[in-house]
């Protein structure tokens, strides 16, 4: 419980210090480079999934806004499970990881809007006079990340994007991402012949405090 409590703790304040501080010291679009062109901080915002993807609309984002906050009920529930078998600690970990980045993102989306104003062309205030910049459940995810390793171009006869630019890795991200991301290949990697066996296992019986043998 304390390391999974830990994992969950330390992300939150990494991914929620780093989002604050962009919003409050860069506007909408400003970038700078970290290493060289391939690590660069972008300042982005987006109304949807991970990487920027998004469901239209603002029905389609109080959607995913509510589907969020089933699904971290719905993780919260599947670790208390797992600790309370006794469940294998990476294992644990690695959900630990996926709980606070999908709560980390959450955050943005629940409250975001009612603490800031808009970054467009300004750096945003926490707690703005006049309000922030949409209600409740309608923030937009802060995203900062960019890695815009290879810069290459498709060539002609490639389907689709054929004689087109492309960069590899296009999308931006944040801590939160990157937590949920690590989580779910280290059970790809891992763990993934706990992922049915370790729910279906019964809790040992106590009695008197102290566990059946």
């Amino acid at each position: 419980m304390k390391r999974s409590l830990s994992i969950i703790i330390i992300v939150l304040i990494l991914d929620q210090a780093l989002k604050v501080w962009i919003k409050t010291n860069m506007y909408l679009g400003q970038e700078f480079q970290v290493i060289g062109n391939w690590f660069i901080i972008h300042f982005t915002e987006n109304n949807g999934m991970a990487f920027g993807l998004e469901l239209a609309g603002q029905w389609g984002k109080l959607f995913l806004t509510l589907f969020r906050i089933l699904a971290v009920g719905l993780i919260i529930w599947i670790l208390h499970r797992l600790i309370s078998i006794g469940a294998n600690k990476g294992y644990i970990s690695s959900i630990s990881l996926i709980l606070a980045g999908a709560i980390g993102n959450i955050i943005d989306s629940v409250f975001y809007g009612v603490v800031f104003n808009e970054s467009t062309f300004q750096k945003a205030t926490l707690f703005p006079e006049g309000g922030g910049y949409s209600g409740m459940f309608y923030g937009k995810v802060v995203d900062m990340f960019y890695f815009p390793m290879i810069h290459g171009h498709f060539p002609n006869w490639f389907p689709i994007w054929g004689g087109e630019d492309f960069i590899f890795f296009r999308p931006v991200f944040n801590i939160a991402d990157s937590a949920i991301t690590i989580g779910i290949f280290l059970i790809i990697l891992f763990y993934r012949k706990h992922f049915d066996m370790e729910l279906k296992k019964e809790p040992e019986p106590v009695v008197d405090g102290i566990k059946e043998e």
